[in-house]
């Protein structure tokens, strides 16, 4: 080739050693290459608007406009910071052998605050903010933006236990301080320590040129890498890590995690297949996670800020999240506190021939004054599924349950042995059962195990729908809140309660949250 290689390349420390390395690998193949200082987007001329031409990454968008209008002919970028789909005209041309893949903490005085309960952490990537996070849920991390020098300034200049940095990043313009730990337990962004050349389709003979420069081993794990992120439909907005390596053996490994901002949910996979039968890893490891709750978490994250339209009256888990529609855009909170009761040891040592509880909340508050050994009861009544497992797990035995407190009422009616019971319940608990047994000529023992507080608040005035598990649940939110909304019931107790309220109450069709989550989805279909 005569003509001299006209490579683009921002101005950082970082992008200028990038460059200068595909520079001198070019010249030592006989090419001749001088280095083209690009500026910035905004003094640059298009015939056609930025979105048109694909043009989207933040970190290489000013080198995309100027090889489409021809002022360069390739260009130079960390790989983890290319899109997964490249502009219209521009392709991949080489991808040369990678670095350090690692991201490493930089810490100031000491490693202690690993072990401790506080800790400031600064990063300015959502991936290692989640997986931080998820490892450390107690520390807070803390914005850091800036090319390396400046974030290493910003580090000892603040109060921050340390910032996390990708390590091939800082060993390669040589300022790796000396107190750092390498984050193993840490994915790295797909392509993380990689190098892309990137040249005009149209142009063959300087993609032939560049065709040299290309590590087959590293182009196949980053190509599984991207893959994987590209069918999660993830950038720089979506906590994603993934790392694929290929061992002694030929055998391609790739994993993959996704998380959300917090790091409270977290999805993970790996698989492996020989060299030659690989092609497939990156999509079916992105399947896997998105058939165990993945699509729902990046429906979360791009659902970030819009607008609330079901509520749950109580804290739902990651797990019940990942379980709702893409189209349920949720908030949770705890709108009661239980306070379990100091219950007397004379009257939980005496035999208790038929017990009755209602809730698991006052289950667990008599656990909490004696051991399941030490309680002497015969006959075990209960409503709920929830409240029935406990039981059986802390005693072994129960003699009926039913689903409502009614229901349950008129079984001991009809089948009790004797004619006294032993009712263990809250401050807030219907009368509906202890009366129907006293009608009945059943003396009822009430011993009040427990105290719910009412904690509710106000919600988005959005919200379509409300997630209701007790009566106390509705009482709560009553109390700050408009009823022109769908009561979703846990079960016919708490409709019972909702019914005086809401004119649209539906009941799960068996009393479990995960089965109220149905009845939400079944409305809001993806």
């Amino acid at each position: 080739m005569s003509k001299t290689i006209r490579l683009g390349t921002r101005d950082s420390e970082l992008a200028l050693w990038q460059a200068n390395t595909v520079k001198s690998q070019l010249q030592a193949l006989g090419y001749k290459v001088k280095l083209v200082p690009v500026k910035s987007t905004g003094d640059l001329i298009l015939n056609k608007p930025l979105y048109e031409l694909g043009i989207t990454g933040a970190f290489t968008k000013t080198l995309d406009v100027a090889m489409i209008n021809g002022d360069i002919d390739i260009a130079v970028h960390s790989m983890k910071d290319v899109p997964t789909a490249l502009p219209q005209g521009i392709v991949k041309a080489a991808v040369i052998k990678r670095g350090n893949y690692m991201d490493i903490l930089a810490f100031k005085d000491n490693e202690e605050f690993l072990g401790s309960r506080d800790g400031i952490i600064a990063t300015g990537s959502l991936r290692r903010q989640a997986q931080w996070l998820n490892r450390y849920p107690t520390h807070k991390v803390v914005d850091l933006r800036g090319n390396i020098n400046k974030r290493l300034e910003k580090l000892h200049n603040n109060d921050w236990n340390g910032a996390i940095f990708a390590a091939a990043g800082l060993e390669r313009i040589g300022l790796e301080p000396d107190n750092t730990i390498g984050l193993t337990w840490m994915l790295p962004a797909p392509a993380q320590g990689a190098i892309m050349v990137v040249a005009m389709e149209k142009d063959e003979e300087i993609r032939k040129a560049c065709a040299h420069l290309n590590h087959e081993e590293t182009d196949t794990c980053v190509g599984l890498e991207r893959e994987f992120l590209r069918e999660l439909e993830g950038g720089c907005s979506a906590p994603i890590g993934a790392l694929c390596y290929i061992n002694k053996e030929n055998i391609v490994t790739l994993k993959g995690v996704l998380l959300n901002v917090d790091g409270s949910k977290k999805l993970e996979a790996e698989l492996t297949a020989p060299l030659g039968k690989h092609q497939n890893l990156g999509i079916d490891c992105a399947k896997s996670i998105i058939a165990r709750g993945g699509k729902r978490l990046m429906s979360e994250l791009a659902n970030a800020g819009l607008e609330v339209n079901i509520f749950s009256t109580k804290k739902l888990t990651p797990q019940q999240q990942l379980l709702l529609n893409i189209s349920v855009n949720a908030d949770s909170d705890d709108f009661i506190k239980i306070n379990p009761n100091r219950i007397s040891p004379i009257v939980l040592k005496k035999t208790h021939k038929n017990v009755v509880f209602t809730s698991k909340n006052a289950v667990e508050a008599v656990l909490a004054s004696r051991t399941a050994e030490e309680l002497d009861f015969e006959n075990i009544y209960c409503v709920g599924r929830k409240t029935r497992r406990l039981i059986k797990n802390a005693f072994g035995k129960i003699t009926h349950y039913e689903n409502n407190a009614k229901d349950l009422a008129n079984h001991i009616v009809e089948f009790i042995d004797g004619t006294e019971i032993t009712y263990f319940h809250g401050n807030l608990s219907l009368d509906e059962l202890p009366s129907i047994l006293e009608e009945n000529n059943i003396e009822v023992n009430a011993i009040e195990a427990y105290r719910t507080k009412l904690s509710g608040k106000a919600i988005p005035a959005t919200t379509k729908g409300i997630m209701f598990f007790s009566p106390s649940n509705v009482e709560s939110y009553l109390k700050e809140n408009a009823t022109d909304r769908v009561a979703y019931c846990i079960g016919e107790t708490t409709a019972k309660a909702a019914r005086e309220h809401f004119k649209i109450v539906k009941v799960a069709k068996i009393p479990t949250t995960e089965s109220v989550i149905e009845m939400v989805n079944d409305d809001y279909p993806d």
